[in-house]
């Protein structure tokens, strides 16, 4: 199981930090846990629902009382087997995705690589 911080999540989502904590704070779904040094951290169950909640939010243009309803909906509703599903795909996605940026980080340091943020 993986964990993100608030950083990352922020990175993911391509939301502030203030909001992060404001939707933490307003959906009790959202638990993160915190490590020895006080700092969020995020597992993948948190950042699914942060994803829902963002597409209900800035997509489907509900209120934040009309998110947190839907998802408290979607998540005791009859398809949970779909769902689980999809997020377990969604959580692979996820590893994959910070695997595949660690590895362009590390290739970008070593002498003679090619910047990936330049185009050829």
């Amino acid at each position: 199981m993986a964990s993100y911080s608030i950083g990352d999540v922020q990175k993911l989502l391509r939301i502030k930090i203030h909001v992060i904590r404001y939707w933490e704070k307003e959906i009790s779904l959202i638990q993160p846990v915190k490590d020895v040094y006080g700092r969020r951290m995020y597992r993948d169950r948190d950042l699914q629902i942060f994803f829902r909640l963002k597409h209900l939010l800035h997509e489907r243009r509900f209120t934040l009382e009309g998110a947190r309803t839907q998802l408290y909906r979607e998540l005791t509703g009859e398809h949970m087997d779909l769902r689980g599903s999809i997020s377990a795909l969604r959580s692979e996605l996820m590893n994959l995705f910070f695997f595949i940026q660690k590895d362009a980080t590390a290739a970008s340091r070593q002498p003679g690589s090619i910047p990936m943020e330049k185009e050829l």
